[in-house]
């Protein structure tokens, strides 16, 4: 069965949409590996910071009918598909790895290229998931973390409050 990996972030109401999805993709997906919470602040646009964490899970699903399972979970957290690609959001699910799977078809990238780019999805990725290899470069998740530039890092762990 495949370890998916899903990207959260939220920067609206981000107290109220991080536990729902959460609980909404345990019902999905039974047990989740969760990652610690960070905060970090917006990329690509000013506004609210955004608290992010990785969930890991297991499936035997297609991967298209997880990414709507995401969709709809988004959805019903208020999310909004007709607002820019950087700008505030209640809700933002990305299934970034499911298992060893290289998929580039539309709108979806597995593994995603936000892996490498974002510390926002590096670090909690590289924390409950550092022991595996990128399926394309094949390093190891916490070696990336360890090499990734953090000199202008504005990133922090957080204690959720809720």
């Amino acid at each position: 069965m495949p370890t998916g990996y899903i990207s959260i972030g939220s920067n609206i109401d981000k107290e109220k949409h991080i536990p729902a999805s959460i609980k909404a993709l345990e019902a999905c997906y039974g047990q989740l590996t969760l990652s610690s919470i960070y905060e970090s602040d917006s990329v690509g646009f000013s506004g609210d910071s955004f608290f992010n964490l990785i969930v890991g899970f297991n499936s035997n699903l297609d991967v298209k009918e997880i990414v709507e399972q995401l969709r709809q979970i988004e959805l019903d957290n208020g999310r909004n598909r007709d607002c820019k690609k950087f700008s505030s959001r209640t809700l933002d699910l990305d299934l970034v790895l499911y298992g060893d799977l290289i998929i580039n078809e539309g709108r979806i990238q597995i593994p995603r290229d936000e892996i490498e780019k974002y510390a926002f999805v590096l670090e909690p990725l590289a924390e409950i998931a550092g022991h595996l290899q990128h399926p394309v470069t094949h390093i190891h998740y916490a070696e990336l973390w360890e090499k990734f530039d953090k000199i202008n890092l504005k990133q922090h762990l957080i204690t959720p409050y809720w």
